[in-house]
């Protein structure tokens, strides 16, 4: 079981904390779809919570859609987008819903054994046609407050699937949505919930991705000596927020944390000359990094480590994203 940490002279509050740790586990596919979470009575022993405490933040969880409670039974991550059964909204689709799950997972078998799309559009031609259609045009949607981790999944979608690829905000994407009748909607699990609200009623499909868990950068940053301070940089403030309560977890007040995002040059020199690691979680961020320390290196007596992270999306997700979107 993952080991949830709580300090609890944390200007934080616990409840926070745990959340945030839950939803990164949950986002970072270490707690996938159909996963049961620890029982109230479990987590209480391990973080010294209240289980009353535990029990709100499972409510948050559910609420913000990201697990449910089944009666008997327990708590359980929600399968969410695509993989929860998103499907196009038609009359036909709606008499047959069984019928539309054979397709589909009949679909996916063929193509799993390299099957082409051409191939089998043939035999399944509403499903092929819905996926070409829908591969038409490929939105990211973030909110507006991380349009950073946008950025991010731009970047990265844009290396591996060699398509172009439109950053929208989720406040924009119902006008967006309305001009539209064939897209796929991607987002981070972090804001899947959100997302599909706005695609549901457009009958467009939305995908989930999942970010990387980091656990070796994380591994090494929890073994520092004491004392240390480890500066943090990310497109994405989010992941900033994120990476900071977790670290805050793992050592409390052994170490300090800083973070900032590659625009911010006051904030990443102040960083370099100040820490001895700064992890930065994609490409951009690790040349803001690195030309930051460049610029004030003749002031610093020991540079600090620099150490990028090999990918901000999963492998996984990108897979499978491209399967869906029929490139191979």
């Amino acid at each position: 079981m993952i080991q949830f940490r709580i300090q609890p002279d944390s200007e934080i509050p616990a409840s926070t904390q745990l959340f945030n740790q839950i939803r990164f586990a949950i986002a970072s596919r270490q707690y996938p779809p159909g996963y049961k979470l620890p029982s109230t009575r479990a987590l209480a022993m391990q973080t010294g919570l209240h289980r009353n405490t535990i029990s709100k933040v499972y409510r948050q969880l559910e609420d913000d859609g990201l697990v449910e409670s089944l009666a008997g039974s327990g708590i359980y991550v929600r399968a969410q987008g695509h993989e929860g059964g998103s499907k196009l909204q038609s009359p036909i689709l709606k008499e047959n819903p069984q019928a539309y799950k054979v397709v589909q997972q009949a679909l996916d078998e063929l193509l799993s054994h390299g099957c082409s799309l051409n191939q089998a559009r043939e035999i399944f031609l509403a499903e092929i046609d819905w996926r070409l259609r829908c591969s038409a045009r490929v939105l990211v949607a973030v909110p507006a407050g991380d349009i950073g981790a946008g950025e991010l999944m731009v970047y990265e979608l844009e290396q591996s699937l060699k398509i172009p690829v439109q950053l929208v905000t989720m406040e924009e994407l119902p006008a967006v949505l309305d001009k539209t009748s064939s897209a796929t909607v991607v987002t981070s699990r972090y804001f899947i919930g959100e997302v599909e609200v706005i695609a549901a009623p457009k009958a467009v499909r939305v995908i989930p991705l999942d970010i990387q868990d980091y656990a070796k950068e994380f591994n090494l940053l929890k073994n520092l000596p004491k004392d240390s301070c480890i500066g943090i940089v990310s497109l994405s403030s989010g992941w900033l927020r994120a990476a900071e309560v977790i670290l805050h977890g793992l050592r409390g007040d052994e170490i300090l944390v800083m973070t900032s995002q590659p625009k911010d040059s006051y904030k990443l020199q102040a960083m370099v000359k100040r820490a001895q690691v700064v992890f930065s979680t994609d490409k951009p961020s690790f040349a803001a990094a690195q030309a930051a320390l460049h610029n004030c290196v003749e002031d610093i007596i020991r540079p600090p480590k620099l150490m990028c992270g090999e990918n901000y999306i999963g492998t996984t997700s990108i897979n499978l994203l491209k399967r869906e979107l029929g490139l191979g």
